[in-house]
């Protein structure tokens, strides 16, 4: 190339003055005028972590709808970046979020394990509110990672627990507290313990509930771990109940897959999908599925709402659906997954729900399912049928 040919462009370049956090949108999750896609605390972290910036292996985890990854690459220009969301939802926001803006080479999503982590040299990571969460990603971080590797780790104030420090602390030699700034603030860990071959077995952990003749496996991101939510048991009760000419049926937003187990112990004769949007439940259920002798009647899978089934191709669905939207009381997940039922029912299938009362979801149902009725109520929890047009 001569002095008076024209410099070729690098397909890597990208204009940082392009890139606006305030752009990035939350879809295909729930959107709503209080639920943003970005916080003080992304913003924080990518701070906190400038002068490591871009790494040579810069993995993030939890990055809740792109802004760690999607800032790193735009500002700092970082590449071939490693990424695992528990939330499909979280996933599919990243990838629209990174088309809109042309950095969808800048990085690759992965399970949380060794392909992920092996050899990283920086971690960024949005804080998980569950500290057994928590705790299984900074024990794969230890034993996965470089032995050089920072961890910048941060959330928002209110979220955040002094045992936090102490998680990091049981497989980090170092850990720095940030200030607070914007009510967010960063723990940078450093020093990895290498965990014993024992300590990496630890998950899932095990219970077995022998009042309900179940095993229940969990993954530390799974809702309740291997305890059964009060909702479920409640919901286990009507068991026997619900359509019993069901030859298909799905437990949506499965979790650990207690529902789902229990069901198909009940009816040997019945063919089950497990499905719930989280990575770590869907891990969870499987194992709990192999525990209680029902995987090769009940499937799991990874799936937003009920995306991959086909429209009225279930008799029976059974739903203990979420409330909260990260830390917002929100009916948005509910009502998308009531919608999403209604669809893949079969005219006469049964949705059946257990719910926090103080919600009144029953208008709701009937609306979006068909004739609903109360068919069980205590103290706190109220379940219903559903049966669709």
């Amino acid at each position: 190339m001569t002095a008076a040919d024209p410099v070729a462009p690098d397909p890597t370049a990208f204009d940082p003055t392009a890139f606006d956090f305030a752009a990035l949108r939350r879809f295909p999750d729930v959107e709503a005028s209080n639920l943003f896609a970005v916080d003080a605390s992304d913003r924080l972290i990518l701070d906190e972590a400038a002068e490591s910036l871009p790494a040579e292996r810069l993995v993030v985890v939890e990055d809740r709808y792109g802004a760690l990854t999607l800032g790193a690459a735009a500002l700092f220009g970082a590449t071939g970046i490693r990424v695992h969301q528990d939330a499909l939802s979280g996933e599919a926001a990243l990838a629209r979020n990174a088309d809109e803006f042309g950095l969808t080479d800048r990085y690759r999503s992965f399970p949380l394990g060794h392909e992920l982590l092996s050899g990283a040299t920086l971690v960024l990571l949005q804080l998980p509110r569950s500290l057994a969460a928590l705790d299984e990603i900074v024990e794969a971080i230890a034993r996965y990672a470089d032995p050089a590797v920072v961890v910048v780790a941060g959330g928002r104030l209110k979220h955040m627990t002094p045992a936090m420090n102490e998680v990091l602390a049981r497989h980090f030699e170092r850990l720095h507290v940030s200030p607070a700034r914007q009510k967010s603030r960063v723990l940078r860990a450093s020093g990895p313990l290498r965990a014993t071959e024992q300590a990496s077995q630890a998950w899932p952990h095990v219970s077995r509930h022998d009042d309900l003749g179940l095993t229940v496996c969990a993954h530390g991101a799974a809702f309740a771990g291997t305890t059964i939510d009060i909702g479920t048991r409640y919901l286990l009760e009507f068991l026997d109940r619900m359509k019993p000419d069901a030859v298909r049926a799905i437990d949506l937003g499965c979790g650990t897959g207690v529902l789902a187990a229990a069901l198909a112990l009940r009816r040997t004769g019945l063919t089950m999908i497990a499905s719930d949007q989280s990575a770590a439940a869907v891990a969870s259920a499987g194992a709990t599925m192999i525990a209680n002798g029902v995987a090769d009647r009940v499937t799991v899978v990874r799936d937003d709402a009920l995306g991959s089934q086909a429209d009225a191709s279930s008799e029976l669905i059974l739903l203990n659906p979420p409330f909260h939207i990260g830390s917002s009381v929100h009916a948005g997940i509910a009502l998308k997954l009531f919608a999403d039922a209604a669809r893949v029912l079969r005219p006469g299938g049964e949705l059946w729900t257990v719910w926090n009362t103080h919600l009144g979801y029953r208008p709701a149902l009937t609306r979006l399912v068909g004739p609903t009725h109360q068919v069980g109520r205590n103290a706190k929890f109220t379940v219903t049928v559903s049966v669709r047009r």
